[in-house]
């Protein structure tokens, strides 16, 4: 264990900045808006001669969605797309009419961490896509199994709230008139942006275990250690009010006695790339020991902080749960003797 120089902590913690990255919440939802670009149309018809080159090929897009992150890195997503309207236009470049479209995806989406708050991620998977023209003389509907992909960026704005902007293709659309010699066929490329909110993820566990006072002697006394365990939001290191009042215990041990010192150790789950995550429980361990020596005085001396990364895990890393136990920072005032009378100056 090495012993830093907290001096130095203010500077180290304002050159670390503010953590804010994705919180693995089970849940979410969104709801996406942009446009749609129609291309490679092939018409085959009868009784229309519709012309291809002319056709609107551009159109307002939207929908909702919502999904299940399985893992960090894998979840499965649905939703619901308005894909817009192709207006069909004639030799003569006048409107023989319109072809509606919309679909329901299901894709698996697989996530990259890029940096603290941005993601990269692609998406692939299935699409029921439903056509309805309303041309001349001729209105009906159709529907059928597409491929579908994509890809994009989400930026996490706090532990629930994220904005994506992603591109996603959808091959082979089609519409064929019952009965009709008629076969429009067409891929949308869909581009926009959206708004996501998660929620779900489980609150951290706390342990604290409080002082005890035991009689070894008729002239001293045993002192038994002080062990206060902080949990930390994913990819976090920030102080709460409540947290503050957790580590009460351990500052009024500190301003009683002198001669108490204190160990932080500083911890992280194994999302992420294992240098990141030594500096991530390094940043913990400094801000947990800079808030005891800041607003209680207490002699920089007395202090040992360290960060162990995702070295020593205190539950399996492969569940939800056992990560956010692995997120935490072990604050400790070690036991000690004192002579009697001290402790008795301390209680009155």
């Amino acid at each position: 264990m090495s012993k830093l120089n907290l001096v130095v902590l203010p500077l180290a913690l304002l050159v670390s900045g503010a953590v804010n990255a994705a919180t693995v919440n089970p849940y979410y939802v969104g709801a996406r808006a942009g446009g749609v670009h129609y291309a490679d149309f092939d018409a085959k018809t009868g009784n229309v001669n519709v012309n291809t080159n002319t056709i609107d090929k551009d159109d307002f897009a939207g929908g909702v969605f919502m999904g299940y992150n399985v893992t960090p890195w894998f979840a499965v997503e649905t939703g619901y797309t308005w894909l817009g309207e192709v207006t069909l236009k004639g030799d003569k470049h006048h409107d023989l009419g319109k072809v509606e479209q919309q679909a329901i995806d299901l894709v698996g989406k697989f996530t990259y961490q890029a940096t603290d708050s941005l993601d990269l991620y692609t998406k692939v998977g299935g699409a029921w896509q439903f056509s309805h023209i309303k041309a001349e003389g001729l209105s009906d509907r159709d529907d059928s199994l597409i491929a579908t992909a994509g890809l994009g960026a989400e930026y996490h704005f706090t532990n629930n709230l994220s904005a994506r902007a992603e591109y996603q293709y959808y091959h082979d659309m089609e519409v064929k008139p019952t009965g009709e010699n008629t076969k429009l066929n067409w891929d949308a490329h869909y581009y926009g942006v959206s708004l996501v909110y998660g929620w779900g993820a489980p609150a951290a566990v706390v342990a604290v275990v409080p002082a005890v006072a035991e009689v070894v002697e008729a002239t001293t006394v045993q002192l038994e250690p002080i062990s206060v365990e902080m949990p930390f939001a994913f990819d976090s290191n920030k102080l709460t009010a409540q947290d503050e009042q957790r580590l009460e215990p351990i500052a009024q041990r500190l301003v009683n006695f002198p001669e108490s010192q204190l160990v932080v150790i500083g911890h992280t789950d194994s999302t992420g790339a294992e240098a990141y995550n030594q500096s991530l429980s390094e940043q913990r361990a400094l801000i947990v020991a800079t808030y005891l020596t800041k607003h209680f005085n207490i002699d920089p001396s007395r202090v040992s902080a360290e960060g162990r990364g995702e070295l020593d895990p205190a539950a399996s890393n492969d569940t939800t749960e056992g990560r956010a136990q692995n997120r935490r920072v072990d604050v400790t005032t070690p036991g000690f003797e004192i002579e009697q009378t001290a402790v008795e100056a301390v209680a009155q």
